[in-house]
């Protein structure tokens, strides 16, 4: 006989509440020190460079130098070259003063187009 007549509750019990909306498997933040950045350049001079840039903006990275492999700074470049968000004007309500400076009211002069 199923136990679907005689129990009442869950049969999975729910999951505790600290734990159910937590993500601990979560990358950390690249250019720290727990997760740096791995670099790859080709001299000595172009390490005194990215060691510069990683000082400017504050993050850690390892640099490697080596004469055989191409350079390799795409961490930092993607870091430092993050995009940002294009912000628009908002257009004027119907009765609010026109912006070419007519004077008219904007439902009268240029939303009338």
């Amino acid at each position: 006989m199923s136990d679907k007549f005689f129990f009442k509750g869950r049969k999975t019990p729910k999951p505790k509440y600290g734990e159910s909306g937590y993500n601990t498997k979560r990358v950390a933040k690249a250019g720290t020190e727990t997760n740096p950045l791995q670099l790859i350049v080709t001299d000595e001079n172009r390490a005194q460079q990215i060691q510069a840039l990683l000082e400017q903006h504050q993050l850690i990275g390892k640099i490697i130098i080596d004469a055989e492999k191409a350079e390799d700074i795409r961490q930092l470049d993607v870091i430092i070259n993050k995009p940002s968000t294009t912000l628009v004007a908002a257009k004027p309500n119907r009765n609010e003063p026109c912006p070419c400076g007519s004077g008219n009211k904007y439902k009268k002069c240029c939303g009338a187009n």
